[in-house]
């Protein structure tokens, strides 16, 4: 099977969900599915429900939990560049089908992850591995590589209501 390359970006919401359901459809195939995520850390429910749904979904987390304002600290520089070493040895083909770098289209924002570098682990990676970049901003140069680029946009936010993120739905 040949792998691709995709690209959910944009302003809106449901990225992350998109991967995980693509995630989700894979391990009910049989195919070995690694999530690694950008930025994050914590027992979010998405990564509570993955964990308990089957041992071919595989997450590892490389962030501080925290949003990153202005410069990032020595910490997220750190948990990042053990990120990308997991998303190139996830990118090898030999554990994983599918592999979801999650937020790092922030991460390579934020200059925390640098973009040819990652579009190098892109051009490397085994061919059968299907990869999603997930996250706001994604650069131009990933979104040429991809196979596949969709960007939710928001129309509409009830958070512009002041509805504040709810558990089991936006975290």
């Amino acid at each position: 099977m040949q792998g691709y390359i995709h690209v959910y970006t944009g302003d809106g919401k449901g990225k992350t969900t998109a991967a995980l359901g693509l995630a989700l459809r894979a391990a009910g195939a049989g195919l070995r599915v690694g999530l690694i995520q950008f930025l994050k850390d914590g027992d979010y429910s998405e990564i509570k429900a993955l964990r308990g749904i089957s041992p071919s979904i595989h997450v590892a987390q490389f962030g501080t939990g925290r949003f990153v304002r202005g410069r990032p600290s020595a910490e997220d520089r750190d948990k990042a560049a053990k990120g990308l070493k997991a998303a190139r040895e996830a990118l090898r083909g030999k554990e994983h089908d599918l592999v979801i770098l999650d937020e790092i289209n922030v991460a390579g924002a934020l200059g925390l992850v640098d973009e040819d570098a990652v579009l190098t682990l892109l051009r490397q990676r085994a061919p059968h591995v299907e990869v999603v970049l997930t996250g706001r901003r994604a650069p131009e140069a990933w979104c040429e590589a991809a196979d596949l680029v969709t960007l939710m946009q928001a129309q509409k936010h009830y958070f512009q209501k002041g509805v504040s993120a709810r558990v089991g739905i936006e975290k």
